[in-house]
């Protein structure tokens, strides 16, 4: 039997990379077979990600993939940083470009939010930490000013599952990038509906969550024809690049720490069940979604 060759397509805030796994049934072997930069891209007083390119670039580590392990290459997974997201309207288009999570729209949103919702509502059902660049933060900028882009959506990716769209045609929300928004109940294990209500931000735009290892889709037909790389399946790892990393943590028991370092550093451990109290509140602590059924407190 031939190893099984897979490529990680890695998108981090300052680079993105293409991986690719051999597996022989006992070992993982990589290698890089593609590097690219990525960052902000200022437009008049706004910040952005050039997300098109990033696609185009996602491309080439395929083909690249594709010229090293030929039709031993079965699948593929996209991870990338937390709590930004791409609109899409009428057909499918996408509104604007996906806005950075360092842009200044959500300066004074927490603050403001919390005037509608309690910070200790939030956080309860939520169990995620309060940081202005949030999802949640972001989308309640957009209806505090009345964005005329939250009346034109018709669906709500975030950056992962834009690109898994983009890939597949398939339009699904991966549980561990879908709890970096600050809107996914934990506790019943779905979006939360009500505390998007009592913002005022809409919640027609949102698409069915899906576990890690979930099989997206197969790759569209003209990019499996541009890359060579046809019947490639895309499968949903951990959507949150920190996510997948702690994944990769080669622990032998269930009771470690684990520091991640990227664009910031933290610190945390991989719990069963999420820490939802007062304490964990106080202290900013959070909750994010891990692989087989773990949160990353």
């Amino acid at each position: 039997m031939a190893d099984l060759q897979f490529l990680a397509l890695d998108l981090g805030a300052e680079s993105g990379r293409g991986v690719l796994g051999r597996f022989d049934g006992g070992r993982l072997a990589l290698n890089d077979v593609h590097r690219f930069p990525n960052g902000p891209v200022r437009v008049l007083n706004s910040m952005h990600w050039d997300v098109l390119r990033l696609f185009t670039e996602m491309q080439e580590a395929i083909g690249r993939a594709v010229e090293q392990a030929g039709e031993d290459l079965v699948g593929m997974g996209v991870d990338t940083w937390g709590v930004d997201f791409g609109l899409l309207g009428p057909g499918d288009v996408l509104i604007g470009n996906p806005y950075h999570y360092r842009d200044e729209r959500t300066v004074g949103m927490v603050d403001e939010a919390c005037k509608r919702v309690p910070r200790a509502d939030i956080f309860g059902t939520t169990g995620i930490q309060f940081m202005e660049l949030n999802t949640l933060f972001q989308l309640y900028s957009m209806a505090y000013t009345r964005s005329p882009l939250l009346e034109m959506a018709e669906t709500l990716l975030m950056m992962p599952d834009l690109l898994n769209f983009w890939f597949t045609g398939q339009k699904v929300s991966e549980f561990s990038i879908a709890t970096t928004t600050q809107f996914y109940d934990p506790r019943k294990g779905d979006w939360a509906l009500e505390l998007l209500d009592r913002l005022g931000i809409p919640t027609h735009f949102l698409t069915p969550i899906v576990p890690p290892g979930h099989k997206v889709g197969r790759l569209l037909k003209p990019i499996a024809e541009a890359t060579g790389a046809k019947g490639l399946t895309v499968v949903a790892p951990a959507g949150h690049d920190t996510g997948s990393a702690v994944a990769a943590v080669p622990a032998a028991t269930p009771d470690y720490a684990y520091i991640s370092s990227g664009t910031w550093s933290l610190m945390g451990s991989e719990i069963t069940e999420p820490i939802i109290n007062e304490r964990a509140l106080q202290y900013n602590f959070t909750n994010e979604g891990g692989v087989c059924g773990t949160f990353r407190f």
